[in-house]
């Protein structure tokens, strides 16, 4: 039997064809297979309950700090000795650099009785000036790879007075905080809680600290 020879048009339509699907079969092959990560937030939970505003209240601009820099990005950070890591499967729902100030703005507005956290931009006037520094934030191995790591929140605070910038207090508030299992979520409240404490601090330190000015 004689076979049809292909028009040059045919072996091109062929060719055409054959290239897509062996690019579509290449981009199958790229998709991902692994399961897609857990988000996670923290300091959501309030610090205290919230407590009726003084009179005079003063007004705290929160300059801008530092976050420990392994930390910061949306990562879970864990410690085993000299090594770290990251929780695989788990990340924070945004930057921990970020969620960090949304949580810092949280315990002001219902921790502090006389303390007015005021940010950047806002129309407002302040008084003092709250800069604050995560050292620590990450969970700590400490009792071995399968044992539930200990939460460690560390945060130095420096009060200056917004106009002339002289330092009204610095101090170290930490938090420690062991979590009730070895499984992420555990983790995650060790997290909350732990920092939950330490911005506890903050506010208490910040709020007795800061007395009203003469205008």
């Amino acid at each position: 039997m004689i076979r049809p020879t292909l028009r040059p048009a045919a072996l091109l339509r062929l060719a055409a064809v054959t290239a897509c699907a062996l690019a579509l079969s290449g981009c199958i092959s790229l998709l991902p297979k692994g399961e897609p990560s857990q988000l996670y937030t923290f300091g959501r939970t309030a610090s205290a309950q919230p407590a009726a505003p003084a009179t005079g209240a003063v007004g705290v601009f929160r300059a801008t700090g530092t976050f420990q820099h392994e930390a910061a990005g949306d990562r879970l950070l864990t410690v085993t000795g000299a090594k770290v890591a990251y929780i695989a499967g788990a990340r924070w729902a945004a930057p921990a650099a970020v969620l960090f100030d949304e949580a810092v703005m949280n315990a002001f507005d219902t921790g502090a009785t006389r303390a007015r956290l005021v940010s950047r931009g806002e129309a407002a006037r302040s008084d003092y000036a709250l800069r604050l520094d995560v050292r620590n934030f990450e969970a700590r191995y400490d009792q071995g790879p399968r044992a539930p790591p200990l939460v460690v929140v560390r945060i130095r605070a420096v009060l200056t007075r917004d106009q002339n910038r002289g330092i009204v207090g610095e101090q170290i508030f930490d938090a420690e905080v062991r979590a009730g299992d070895n499984r992420v979520g555990a983790i995650v409240a060790a997290y909350d809680e732990a920092l939950a404490q330490a911005l506890g601090k903050v506010v208490s330190w910040t709020d007795g600290a800061a007395a009203p000015t003469a205008a």
